[in-house]
């Protein structure tokens, strides 16, 4: 039976379980590109496509590269190089066409590329990814 209390329980979830279609200039956060360790419907509804995603630049593995990982946090050491070190659970590969000048730490950035879905080494790193940003740029 359909009551007042649960019509307007139900009117107020609705908002939260779905995210509306992405606005060409929205900058994502990179919580949107998960969904609890897994591909979030959104990334998958973006995959080809141009995005923009904020976050901090994880120290890179090497110096002079066209890649570096993006953060949802400030990481102050490398998390793939320290084994103390917290593992992000929601990271964001970004391969850029030139070399990246290396950003502060804690310094929030916005990265702007295609994004790529599924499993990729890179045969530089051979860091494994399963989301990425190609022919990315910084802001």
């Amino acid at each position: 039976m359909l009551t007042r209390r649960r019509f307007v329980s139900a009117a107020l979830a609705t908002p939260l379980l779905a995210r509306p279609a992405l606005a060409a200039d929205e900058v994502l956060k990179l919580r949107y590109l998960y969904d609890r360790k897994a591909i979030s419907q959104l990334a998958k509804d973006s995959e080809g496509q141009r995005i923009s995603v904020d976050g901090y630049m994880a120290p890179p593995l090497k110096a002079e590269s066209s890649f570096f990982v993006l953060t949802r946090r400030p990481m102050s050491v490398c998390p793939f190089c320290e084994t103390e070190a917290d593992w992000p659970n929601d990271i964001l590969a970004v391969y850029t066409k030139r070399t990246v000048d290396v950003v502060p730490y804690n310094k929030k950035i916005v990265t702007s590329g295609v994004l790529e879905l599924g499993a990729y080494k890179d045969p530089e790193t051979g860091f494994v990814s399963l989301v990425r940003l190609a022919d990315a740029s910084v802001a």
